[in-house]
């Protein structure tokens, strides 16, 4: 019998993480084994396991496959119900399945739970050889090793190239890995709301979540997992979140959606909370329950460690080896990655096609929330997928 995963439940403390862990429901992963990961350290994860799901079917060419990169605190759920085993629906709802625009009935579609996740995949809250939760113990991981990861699980399914890869935030640093360390394995990409190289304005954002995780006493070093619910780092991962979600929105949309409104109730003169408090509360709460204090460092590290650059001669010098078509996609009021950062990624790129704009009030988030926008550039990046006979 398994544990019970799912749907998220609001009711009672957070549990000490909201990780599925071992014994939990599976819910709709398959799970794959890609053995020891030696890591750009050189540090080594023995026996690495990958949560995936897919959509559709690989044709007899095996030549129709797309993968989905997922973001910060994504995963493999793509769309779906929150049901057993998914604590939410998919985060990307009504972009795959029949007649969407990732067309199902024409394309099998892959999405695994990165490395150093918290939804199946080997990361912190796993078990070592000694039966314990890595913890505190876990590397550092980079976008390297999560695309070295999922190569791996590639070869395991026998797909020769990913017609199309796609991604938004860290799942767009990760396409643009792929295109650059294995470009005959990626015929195309497709990046939303990204970097070529993460900016110092980020990287300060990220350490500022960082140490507000790690300064929380229940955190305990990254060592909390058998603690019980309540008592795990949830207020410092509440304060990261509310960090993070504010570069998710924009300034303008909090603004008119809230202003200077009180919670209904509440009286901010006598220590009550503003509307906007409110929501950001909810927005911490909900991360507490679904997802893990230190895949969320190791995520975020990984992303300020990201360089398309590094030890290949520079950012421009790495994107002149993309050969495939390469559709890079900003959101007009994107505060957290500018759409300066897209349109230095289109000019240094010789395969990227003309700069995508998604118009939206929502900021980074435009990616999930605009999804009549976002699905009609993905039909269209689907169309310029080049040719393969397969294998």
């Amino acid at each position: 019998m398994y544990r019970p995963y799912g749907p998220l439940d609001y009711s009672g403390p957070p549990p000490a993480t909201g990780a599925w862990r071992e014994g939990d429901h599976p819910g709709r992963r398959v799970f794959i084994d890609v053995g020891d990961v030696t890591l750009a350290s050189g540090e080594v994860i023995p026996n690495v396991r990958v949560a995936y799901q897919t959509w559709g079917e690989l044709n007899s060419a095996r030549n129709n496959a797309v993968y989905i990169c997922h973001a910060l605190t994504g995963d493999s759920h793509v769309t779906g119900p929150a049901e057993d085993g998914h604590l939410t629906g998919g985060w990307w709802d009504g972009l795959v399945g029949p007649g969407a625009p990732v067309d199902t009935d024409q394309w099998f579609v892959v999405c695994a739970n990165v490395l150093g996740g918290c939804q199946g995949t080997t990361g912190p809250s796993s078990l070592a050889s000694d039966g314990a939760a890595w913890g505190s113990r876990f590397p550092v991981v980079t976008v390297p090793d999560m695309v070295e990861v999922e190569l791996r699980v590639m070869d395991a399914l026998g797909i020769p190239s990913w017609a199309l890869m796609l991604g938004p935030s860290l799942g767009g640093m990760r396409v643009l890995e792929w295109m650059v360390a294995h470009p005959d394995r990626v015929r195309s990409g497709l990046v939303l709301g990204t970097t070529a190289a993460v900016t110092a304005d980020q990287i300060g954002t990220h350490a500022t979540q960082i140490a507000a995780i790690q300064a929380d006493p229940n955190f305990t070093g990254g060592d909390y997992y058998d603690r019980s619910a309540g008592a795990g780092p949830h207020t410092g991962m509440g304060i990261a979140r509310r960090i993070a979600h504010l570069t998710y929105r924009s300034e303008s949309e909090l603004d008119l959606r809230f202003g200077r409104s009180p919670q209904a109730g509440e009286r901010p003169d006598i220590g009550g909370r503003f509307a906007v408090e409110s929501y950001l509360d909810h927005q911490a709460d909900k991360l507490s329950r679904r997802f893990d204090a230190n895949t969320y460092i190791a995520l975020t590290r990984a992303m300020s460690l990201f360089d398309i650059g590094e030890g290949r001669g520079g950012v421009g010098e790495a994107l002149a080896t993309v050969q495939g078509p390469l559709t890079v996609v900003a959101i007009d009021s994107d505060r957290l990655f500018p759409v300066r950062l897209q349109e230095a990624l289109v000019a240094v790129t010789p395969s990227a096609r003309p700069l995508d704009m998604v118009r939206s009030p929502y900021g980074h988030d435009g990616f999930l929330v605009e999804k009549d926008q976002v699905g009609r550039i993905v039909r269209d990046a689907l169309q310029v997928v080049p040719v393969s006979e397969g294998r």
